[in-house]
């Protein structure tokens, strides 16, 4: 069996984190759910640490719908009440709110783009970027497409998203 190599930030991580690295840091999302999710639960990090997130990600799951924007899109101050006493995600009402706006946001891009992965890639011209990272102090906390596609998100009104968490 192939050894995984892994980056020097989850040598000392536990299952969890490592399972994330291993199955899906750097992986290329193109499904529109996925990167809904990760939209999502990115909103939600903004002064957290990852760690804390993916220790919840089962319950935000839960909490948004399997992350549908379509019924994200919809959710009423009755959901928004309720999620607001989820004890199992971050129980911010700026971020449950921003997640609701994001979600419809994600919908009029993806209707104007015909995907929003379509969209996403088109800030990288439909090429993963690899950084060649070999210690965690290669990696960069920002890039011109990141802040580039974070400012276009930001005008198309989209909230809790910036260059360092998408």
């Amino acid at each position: 069996m192939k050894q995984i190599k892994r980056c020097d930030w989850v040598k000392n991580a536990d299952e969890l984190m490592i399972k994330y690295h291993d199955q899906e840091w750097g992986v290329p999302l193109r499904k529109d759910n996925k990167i809904f999710e990760f939209l999502v639960l990115e909103s939600f990090q903004a002064g957290l640490s990852w760690r804390t997130i993916l220790n919840k990600r089962k319950n935000f799951e839960k909490a948004f719908l399997k992350f549908d924007p379509v019924k994200v899109s919809k959710f009423s101050k009755k959901e928004i009440a309720k999620l607001l006493n989820d004890k199992g995600i971050i129980r911010n009402r700026a971020k449950i709110e921003a997640a609701i706006n994001n979600a419809k946001k994600f919908l009029e891009v993806k209707k104007e783009f015909g995907t929003f992965s379509k969209y996403m890639w088109s800030f990288v011209n439909n090429k993963p970027i690899n950084n060649k990272i070999k210690k965690i102090s290669d990696y960069k906390s920002l890039s011109p497409e990141a802040t580039n596609w974070a400012k276009d998100l930001k005008k198309r009104g989209f909230k809790f998203l910036g260059p360092t968490t998408i």
